[in-house]
């Protein structure tokens, strides 16, 4: 069993039953690391999903790093990330069997996010039925102007390890 827990720096912590850390993961995005708000796994533990204070929702796979976190190559990867909401998350979960998210915010919206690619399905209260099957149209809430980002590895890594050198030059002239 492992116990994950959301912070204010941005970071998720995963923790033994005992108290001790075990992985410590900083959501790979654009934009700083802002305060997470909401926290869930899906039944499974397959992944895990994360709100934040700015609206956004990103999706960890975990599965291979839950069956053996001691090998270095079971990592835990960011797969996606959406803005759900223009204002802070407060709730999430995964309803496993309909493979969709649902998310809530403080300006009092509930909405419905295809799980795999982070897709918008509608809100709450809205006066037309779910269609949970029609997941080719890719449309977004009125106040949300971003489109879902999937997060590949090799880019991951390519901005990691992208170096910048600002030499100091001294111009006399200025």
């Amino acid at each position: 069993p492992v116990l994950a827990s959301a912070h204010e720096n941005g970071c998720i912590c995963l923790w033994s039953i005992q108290g001790n850390l075990v992985k410590e993961l900083l959501p790979f995005s654009k934009y700083p690391s802002v305060p997470l708000t909401a926290l869930c796994t899906d039944v499974s533990t397959k992944m895990l999903l994360a709100g934040s204070k700015e609206g956004h929702i990103m999706r960890w796979r975990i599965a291979s790093f839950l069956e053996d976190p001691k090998n270095s190559k079971n990592q835990i990867k960011e797969e996606l990330c959406w803005r759900a909401h223009s204002t802070e998350v407060v709730d999430l979960f995964h309803e496993e069997e309909k493979n969709v998210v649902v998310t809530a915010s403080i300006d009092g919206s509930v909405r419905l996010w295809h799980a795999m690619n982070g897709y918008y399905l509608g809100y709450f209260g809205q006066p037309r039925k779910f269609e949970l099957s029609d997941i080719s149209r890719l449309i977004l809430p009125c106040d949300v102007n971003n489109f879902p980002t999937i997060i590949k590895e090799e880019s991951k890594h390519m901005e990691k390890n992208k170096k910048f050198e600002y030499p100091l030059m001294l111009d006399r002239d200025k």
